[in-house]
């Protein structure tokens, strides 16, 4: 599985995958099932499972129901919840990974330390933070928006003493019990964290810039006798599938289309907050003043009971600074903390550092995307030939399940390869005036949605162009149609000259390739 490479050598796949979440391994067993074993899963973690092993903080679950939140091909009867706590899905994960028999495509501890595309020889030079090189004629992102975690600066950070981490990187070592702990940020990481902190530590202080909504969760344990009936009857799993599908696709009518429906869930929301919590500061501080939809919905029944106890205090005032061992508000308050928690989310606007990818004559990835991420159906992008995105631009959801987006993608994409194999093609990427086309009609679309003119400041938005670059302003089934069959003529295509004599694999700097592809029109 994780055999050595000599640094001197390079090892070539047909095709190379990034991550091992629902979307790596998606792609990876679908590849499978279709007789195509030349791949490799690239994974910077020690195990498989993408977000769902590397976020493990305490109360970590889904927020889509467990029966939706997994793959239709790979249906798991015995869910115990309704919504599947952290252990659960990755558990699930890794079953995946082992009944497929990924093990030995799957290249553990090796992180993407550099991407580059060598457009003579139609390949992608990949280079691991171990130092290992791989060469691939295309690549597979299934990294995702959700990835990176965003920390963010303030004066002072760097002189705190004490413990200071991000939900992603929970510190487990360190003893929360009888600990004055500050958290910061109040996501979808914290509203499930917070309530579980809460009884162990001395004091929580919880600094909350903007009010999330937040409805009731649906959630109860499914019995034994149910999980039966879904092994019993994979036909009645398939329809409760199918039901919860119909009942969140119904969502997107009040994001998307008529807004003002959302003002019957916010008094629901209302509500919950006012069964509660009884104090009427406390109340007013935890009520949000925008349209919901426009920040992420979340969905708790024991985040608002937790932050009423005596022991937790909701400080709305911005941080000043951070001191050795405290945090100082606007208001020139200052507050002794042991420890700090960054409940503050991911970086969804720039999932990828710089200086990471590069596409044709060199470009960075970021640079070629100055007024945020996009692409074409949210797969492909203009500049950067046989490179694929699972999980792309505008393809995250506010109202149903990523799982279904990333099937949808994964079939796209295995036309696309299916294509080019037919046609003994080497290379395809977007038509650059087709791509913009496409986003124009889709910022269209987003203009009037809750998302955009829901009168407040979220990560959906980019932060300098302002652009939603993010969600996908529709209902998910009219993806799957875009998504249903691949279109070629969309896309530039070309193949490398056969009578070229260079090595078409090797291992070689782009400047020792004398021959470029021919442009191949179909």
């Amino acid at each position: 599985m994780n055999a050595p490479v000599s640094p001197l050598t390079t090892r070539h796949c047909k095709i190379a995958i990034i991550g091992t979440g629902f979307s790596g391994l998606g792609m990876a067993i679908r590849l499978k099932q279709q007789g195509e074993n030349d791949f490799l899963l690239f994974e910077k973690e020690p195990g498989v499972g993408g977000t769902w092993r590397v976020n493990n903080y305490p109360g970590c679950a889904c927020d889509v129901q467990s029966h939706l939140y997994s793959f239709s091909f790979e249906p798991n009867p015995n869910w115990t919840r309704m919504f599947a706590p952290q252990p659960e899905i990755k558990g699930y994960l890794e079953g995946c990974w082992s009944k497929y028999r990924l093990q030995d495509k799957t290249l553990l501890n090796s992180e993407i330390n550099s991407l580059r595309r060598d457009e003579a020889r139609e390949l992608w030079l990949i280079e691991t933070a171990n130092g290992q090189h791989y060469s691939a004629q295309f690549v597979v992102s299934g990294m995702g928006a959700l990835s990176t975690a965003a920390i963010p600066t303030m004066p002072g950070i760097e002189s705190f003493q004490g413990p200071m981490f991000h939900s992603q990187q929970w510190n487990h070592d360190y003893d929360l019990k009888g600990k004055r702990v500050a958290v910061i940020g109040t996501g979808a990481s914290a509203i499930q964290f917070v309530p579980q902190i809460q009884p162990q530590v001395a004091q929580l202080d919880l600094y909350q810039r903007t009010a999330p909504w937040i409805m009731p969760k649906p959630d109860r344990q499914i019995s034994a006798q149910e999980q039966q009936r879904f092994q019993r009857f994979p036909l009645v799993q398939k329809l409760w599938r199918g039901l919860i599908y119909g009942v969140l696709e119904s969502r997107v009518i009040g994001f998307a289309w008529a807004p003002k429906i959302m003002k019957l869930a916010e008094l629901l929301s209302k509500g919950h907050i006012k069964k509660s919590i009884q104090d009427p500061v406390l109340r007013a501080t935890v009520t949000p003043h925008y349209r919901m939809g426009c920040k992420r919905v979340l969905i708790s029944n024991d985040y608002y009971p937790a932050l009423a106890q005596a022991n937790v205090k909701v400080i709305s005032d911005g941080i000043r600074e951070i001191r050795a061992n405290s945090i100082v508000t606007s208001d020139g308050q200052e507050r002794v903390v042991d420890a700090i928690i960054f409940g503050t989310g991911f970086t969804a606007s720039d999932p990828l550092p710089r200086n990471v990818l590069f596409g044709r004559d060199g470009i960075d990835l970021l640079d070629s995307w100055p007024e945020g991420p996009q692409a074409y159906k949210g797969t492909m992008t203009a500049g950067f030939p046989n490179l694929f995105f699972l999980m792309g631009p505008n393809t995250g959801l506010g109202h149903n399940s990523m799982i279904y987006m990333i099937e949808s993608q994964i079939h796209y994409i295995l036309g696309a390869l299916s294509l080019l194999k037919e046609r003994n093609l080497d290379s395809l990427e977007p038509k650059r005036e087709v791509q913009e086309a496409f986003n124009r009609k889709l910022q269209s679309g987003l203009a009037d949605t809750v998302w955009n003119a829901g009168g407040c400041t979220s990560w959906y938005l980019h932060p300098v162009s302002g652009r939603n670059n993010l969600l996908w302003p529709d209902f998910t089934w009219r993806y799957r149609m875009l998504t249903r069959n691949f279109d070629p003529a969309a896309y530039h295509f070309s193949r490398i000259n056969p009578n070229h004599p260079a090595q078409k694999f090797a291992f070689q700097p782009t400047s020792q390739s004398a021959s470029q592809p021919a442009e191949v029109s179909l």
